[in-house]
């Protein structure tokens, strides 16, 4: 049971005759005793005794040397016990020593407050404003295994919105979401100036939602066929990707987030529903049939010489074919080239795959089969009770076979690197 026990000041190294109380109350190993001085009275040492143990009955005590635990201490502890995948751990050590460090490093965690963390991000952390939600989400789940370790006793991010900035007069946008899809005319020219060999990834994208490590993973007993029962009973298929790994490029990390070199290699994709088979429209299957006939490697959309893309190469050479290039004169070691005007400015493998999902709506695709197919976690109870069915399948391929088509049309074209593509239009 707690108590209060004196204890004198001392003064010169002698004890005097002045002196607090020091609060002893039961640990709940029910042998030790913890302890707090300080106190002006023995009243007052002996009720806050009595409140831990009370406390420590109702389960709700916490230990006041973990919750003073440093923020980056307890980070080390969290991430050495929730192992994740690589790409992961080395995402969340950028977040954590490029923006959290600097700040939260050293503060105990029970003086963390949602009112300080709100204000950092909206006044210090000089990211986007994608960056800050992620940063701060990174910072409540840590959190949140804090108070699972009995180190806090709630975590104060959890269910909080975040404060944004005040619009300021004169200050020009930012790129707008309208402008991080292209039309798909663009695409297919800015395809067709890559070659064959690389921007058939870049079209791939455009058309089916498969992002950029998911398409490095893909191997030739990826592609497959699909077969679902229509409402008449009869056999429906189609050609489709099955996406069940993902190659990635990151930092390895030590168990303090040092950096122990950059590794490029195959992973398990991020979650369950990114496990899926993406169904093809015409023109793209029989180009990714081809593909799986002349492609020399095992990597189907592996560079020339068959290793994996890196994305600085790739950066490299995809942004002059959609940015445009000035002409070059011939000189010693240097060949000659013309100039290319731009096609698709400031286009990314990402935009390639918003676009895909933007003229998924245009065409009006159910909600279930669009998240099935993007890969995305279908979201309230209809996500759990409504599934994609042949129309619906069927209803995705024509209007992405349409889109195809109008836009190749559109540009005058019959023909992609050379070789002849489906143009057979579902309206006839």
């Amino acid at each position: 049971m707690a108590y209060a026990e004196k204890v004198y000041k001392v003064k010169n190294g002698k004890p005097t005759k002045s002196y607090t109380w020091k609060s002893k109350f039961l640990l709940p190993d029910g042998v030790n005793y913890g302890s707090k001085s300080g106190f002006p009275t023995e009243k007052t040492a002996k009720d806050y005794g009595l409140d831990q143990e009370a406390d420590i009955r109702a389960g709700r005590w916490i230990d006041p040397k973990l919750s003073s635990k440093h923020f980056g201490i307890w980070v080390k502890e969290f991430m050495a016990a929730r192992p994740k995948r690589g790409q992961t751990v080395d995402t969340r050590w950028k977040h954590l020593q490029g923006h959290i460090f600097p700040r939260w490093q050293h503060t105990p965690l029970r003086d963390i407050t949602w009112f300080a963390v709100d204000a950092w991000q909206l006044n210090d952390l000089r990211v986007d404003d994608v960056t800050k939600g992620h940063v701060v989400s990174l910072m409540s789940t840590i959190l949140t295994a804090a108070v699972d370790a009995r180190h806090l006793l709630a975590n104060p991010l959890v269910g909080r919105r975040r404060t944004k900035p005040v619009m300021v007069l004169g200050v020009a946008p930012k790129r707008t979401d309208e402008s991080k899809w292209y039309p798909p005319a663009s695409v297919i020219l800015t395809a067709e100036r890559l070659g064959f060999e690389d921007g058939f990834q870049l079209l791939s994208a455009a058309f089916s939602g498969v992002n950029w490590g998911e398409g490095q993973g893909l191997e030739r007993e990826h592609l497959l066929t699909r077969e679902q029962l229509d409402i008449d009973g009869t056999n429906w298929s189609c050609p489709v990707l099955r996406l069940v790994q993902e190659v990635a490029e990151y930092e390895k990390r030590g168990p303090a987030g040092e950096k122990l070199g950059t590794k490029l290699g195959l992973e398990p994709l991020k979650n369950e529903w990114r496990i899926r088979d993406v169904d093809l429209p015409p023109f793209l299957a029989e180009l990714w049939r081809h593909r799986g006939e002349v492609w020399p490697h095992r990597f189907l959309l592996s560079t020339e010489s068959g290793t994996w893309w890196r994305r600085g190469n790739w950066g490299k050479t995809l942004r002059p074919a959609a940015d445009g290039r000035p002409a070059r004169d011939r000189r010693r070691g240097v060949a000659a080239r013309d100039a290319w005007e731009p096609l698709a400015p400031g286009l990314t493998m990402r935009d390639a795959r918003h676009t895909h999902d933007t003229l998924q709506e245009q065409i009006a695709v159910t909600a279930s089969l669009a998240y099935e197919q993007a890969g995305h976690k279908p979201s309230g109870i209809k996500g759990v009770y409504q599934h994609p069915t042949v129309a619906m399948r069927q209803h995705r391929l024509d209007g992405l076979q349409d889109v195809f088509v109008r836009a190749m049309l559109g540009l005058g074209k019959t023909t992609l690197w050379g070789r002849p593509v489906n143009l057979e239009s579902p309206q006839k």
